[in-house]
């Protein structure tokens, strides 16, 4: 009952202006006791390891959301080796994986969503995908938040495609269909060895805002689905476990490669908790 009660209130929250709300409070650097006080809070509700961190002292960050993108210690994440490995691109939880099916991505206990809404409505775009596979990966407020390439890649295009605000914890993937082609999400296109990847960042309730080094503050943005794409001068790469985005208050990543162009790590199922950098499959298998 509790579940059922917390997904419809979900419905009827105005979740942009909560969102957003909680975003301002979260950047908010003029009010450091209180933000002194938060922090503390948030690291002991949630058991954060701030031994990890490249600034273990929660009082030195500027605002909240300087402490929840925080840099962790250099090599506290080495990332596999192997030209053919393709690794775990955030800290989090396994939420699902598999293969694309019918132009459709298994999100939970029968529930799924369009790919190609999914992906920005584009049907060329998504074409590239068709029975591809793919991989969801949850972040909890514990967990580290930048997201770094599972594989050295060169952008090609990012689309900012607005939508919902639900949360995209368990209780709400299992209930509320077509969700990740329903929230707020930052899909981003890369040309790889092993062919396209899409990584693409998902929105949720009380996340701040969406960023990427090469564009800053990408979501949240009100001029509708806006596609920009990288070539030139303007083409960016990236080796494999460089940071390409963060989430300012956390949410979801989902990886999209072509059919049959990477095959998971049989441990890697669903349930299982991974680490950024850590061997998540092969590519070219």
């Amino acid at each position: 009952m509790f579940d059922k009660l917390f997904v419809l209130s979900q419905y009827v929250t105005p979740q942009l202006a909560v969102s957003r709300a909680a975003g301002r409070l979260a950047d908010n650097d003029r009010t450091p006791a209180l933000k002194n006080r938060v922090v503390k809070w948030f690291i002991k509700r949630y058991g954060v390891d701030m031994s990890e961190a490249a600034e273990s002292d929660p009082t030195a960050y500027s605002s909240f959301n300087a402490f929840f993108t925080r840099a962790l210690k250099p090599g506290i994440r080495p990332i596999a080796e192997g030209d053919n490995t393709f690794v775990s691109p955030v800290d989090g939880a396994i939420s699902q994986l598999g293969q694309v099916s019918g132009g459709r991505v298994f999100q939970a206990k029968g529930q799924s969503f369009s790919l190609v809404e999914f992906l920005g409505g584009d049907t060329a775009r998504a074409e590239t995908f068709s029975e591809g596979e793919f991989s969801t990966v949850y972040l909890s407020p514990s967990d580290y938040h930048r997201i770094h390439m599972p594989l050295a890649g060169t952008l090609r295009e990012m689309i900012y495609v607005p939508g919902k605000l639900f949360s995209v914890n368990p209780v709400t993937v299992e209930n509320v269909p077509n969700l990740f082609a329903r929230n707020e999400r930052v899909v981003c296109i890369f040309d790889t060895a092993a062919g396209p990847m899409a990584l693409v960042l998902v929105g949720a309730m009380i996340v701040g805002s969406v960023e990427t080094p090469w564009a800053g503050i990408v979501a949240p943005n009100s001029s509708g689905v806006k596609a920009i794409t990288y070539e030139g001068e303007s083409a960016l790469s990236f080796a494999k476990g460089e940071e390409m985005g963060r989430f300012r208050l956390g949410s979801t990543v989902v990886m999209v490669m072509p059919k049959g162009s990477v095959s998971w790590n049989a441990e890697q199922i669903a349930g299982k908790t991974v680490r950024m950098g850590e061997s998540f499959g092969l590519v070219g298998a």
